[in-house]
């Protein structure tokens, strides 16, 4: 059949088909059984495809996990600057299986073992829990540094907040010290160990967690105290016979003159006999004068039967007094 031939039959068809009376009848021709084959399969794709469908995704936030079995895990090695220190990890299945699944069964992990001491970037290992399917983590990669684990022991220190002007509180402190332990560069900047400030009612007693600061007072983070927790217990019995009272200063010298003062503290605590107290508005207190700009100790004039709960300095600028 040459070109032309063929040329000619596929237009004859398609004319055939553009006829509305032939569409119809070719259509119609054998309907039920087009229209029972179409159902089947729609049925069988339906079947095949249900649990695909079903499916759903849902992302979760999951941190990261560092293993480390360097020497058989008896190698003591601590992890710092864990960046990121959480995974995004999207997981596939059921919706309820989703829906009742929480990050801390997922598990996101980062191998260095036998990693050399120092900087490190590592691939995270993911594991899904039963009933889903990993898609994807996002980062593959974090970075972080192996360190030498080094533990140090230091005192408690007791933060509490600001008691009442009228009291005068005692506390003590179970136990008075706590050992911290990390990664070497992070537990070396650790200064002193603080107790979260607690308000205490008296006799009562409270177990208070411990923090780590460094000298600037910032916390620091990466480390483990052990214990996490200490009991601070107030041992006074209440209220003291205490007043706070304005220091005032001794006259300068006729000669000399002052031209800037600020006492630290500007008001101390009296501790006496409530009849003494009352009689009380202020505290005198000595020092010696100068040329020049200093700071001196005060020397507080407490009346006898009573004690001063504060020391107080002065800082000075004294200058001669020029004659008229």
């Amino acid at each position: 059949m040459s070109v032309g031939d063929r040329v000619q039959g596929r237009l004859h068809w398609l004319r055939r088909w553009l006829s509305p009376r032939y569409a119809w009848g070719r259509t119609t021709h054998n309907l039920l059984p087009k229209l029972l084959a179409l159902a089947v399969s729609v049925t069988l794709w339906v079947v095949a495809t249900a649990d695909r469908r079903a499916n759903v995704e849902q992302g979760f936030d999951v941190p990261v996990t560092v293993r480390d079995t360097t020497g058989n895990g008896q190698e003591k090695r601590a992890t710092s600057n864990l960046n990121p220190a959480s995974v995004r990890v999207i997981l596939s299945g059921r919706p309820e299986r989703l829906r009742d699944l929480q990050p801390d069964s997922i598990e996101a992990v980062v191998d260095v073992t036998d990693a050399p001491e120092g900087s490190f970037t590592r691939t995270v290992t993911v594991t899904a829990p039963g009933g889903t399917a990993l898609q994807r983590v996002t980062p593959t990669r974090v970075q972080g540094f192996v360190d030498t684990q080094v533990a140090r022991t230091l005192p408690v220190t007791l933060s509490v907040t600001s008691p009442p002007d009228s009291s005068l509180p005692r506390y003590q402190v179970t136990p008075g010290e706590a050992t911290v332990s990390g990664a070497g560069q992070i537990v070396v900047s650790v200064a002193r160990l603080a107790t979260s400030p607690a308000p205490l009612g008296v006799n009562a007693e409270r177990e208070v967690p411990l923090i780590a600061l460094d000298a600037a007072g910032r916390p620091v983070t990466g480390v483990t105290m052990r214990p996490s927790t200490v009991t601070v217990r107030r041992l006074d019995t209440g209220e003291l016979p205490v007043k706070t009272l304005r220091v005032v200063l001794n006259d300068p010298p006729s000669g000399l003159q002052v031209t800037a003062v600020s006492v630290q503290p500007g008001t101390v605590r009296l501790v006496a006999a409530p009849e003494l107290l009352a009689r009380l508005r202020e505290v005198a207190g000595q020092v010696t004068y100068r040329e020049g700009t200093y700071t001196a100790p005060v020397r507080l004039n407490v009346p006898a039967g009573a004690q001063a709960l504060e020391t107080v300095s002065v800082r000075l600028t004294v200058t001669r007094r020029t004659a008229p």
